[in-house]
């Protein structure tokens, strides 16, 4: 990302595919390794540099949102109330 007062940078590899090994679909479609959808993981190989530096960066949101989302659904569960035994006993966890 180039502003007015400092040139872009020159790219002199090309820009790796993000794949983990994973390749499996998730709810939303996207691959829950990389984050890609499909599209993008069918077209890599075919797109320039510039296209996957913006696919790069939606799927580090699409990952920060997944863990935020995966945290909080965690710390919800932590917080549930303990549900009382009915017969005297130590509450269940």
């Amino acid at each position: 990302m180039a502003d007015d007062k400092q040139p872009a940078q020159l790219e002199f590899f090309t820009i790796p595919s993000p794949c983990i090994g994973v390749c499996q679909s998730g709810p939303k479609g996207y691959c829950q390794g990389c984050f890609r959808s499909r599209e993008e993981r069918l077209y890599w190989l075919q797109i320039d540099d510039g296209t996957r530096r913006v696919i790069l960066d939606a799927c580090n949101r699409r990952k920060r949102y997944y863990q935020r989302r995966k945290s909080q659904s965690n710390n919800q569960s932590d917080t549930q109330p303990l549900q009382q035994d009915l017969f005297g006993g130590e509450p269940d966890k």
